[in-house]
């Protein structure tokens, strides 16, 4: 359904620093900057972007808004996790842990990235 999610950023060096290393726990390669100053990270199809506005006024995290990356594991969930906090993210919502869902057990990680965007780290645990 998507060809892409692009979120913005008040400052591209610091959501690179954060996002090549969440990114890194799931083996994807650091961004090399584009022409325009963008990120772009690939991985199993998917393509995830960071640049600053082009309307130029600041960017701001999207109210209710998350974006969900899916693990291989609750360790790579919370290995996630951790890389996000020692790269200037914060723990969103409650710590990473099993949480009951219609769907099931899932293990689940949230972040706030530098910029207040809110992301998550999510394992389907197997019934």
């Amino acid at each position: 359904m998507f060809s892409h999610v692009m979120i913005g950023s008040n400052d591209i060096d610091r959501s690179k620093k954060f996002y090549d290393a969440i990114f890194g726990v799931l083996g994807v390669a650091p961004a090399t900057p584009d022409a325009r100053g963008r990120l772009a990270y690939a991985h199993n199809g998917g393509r995830f972007m960071v640049t600053k506005p082009i309307n130029g006024q600041p960017a701001n995290a999207a109210n209710g808004g998350t974006i969900g990356f899916v693990m291989s594991s609750a360790e790579q969930a919370k290995a996630w996790h951790d890389a996000g906090c020692a790269n200037g993210g914060t723990t969103a919502e409650d710590p990473p842990g099993i949480r009951q869902g219609a769907a099931g057990q899932m293990y689940l990680a949230y972040l706030r990235d530098p910029d207040g965007n809110k992301i998550v780290g999510l394992y389907r645990v197997p019934a």
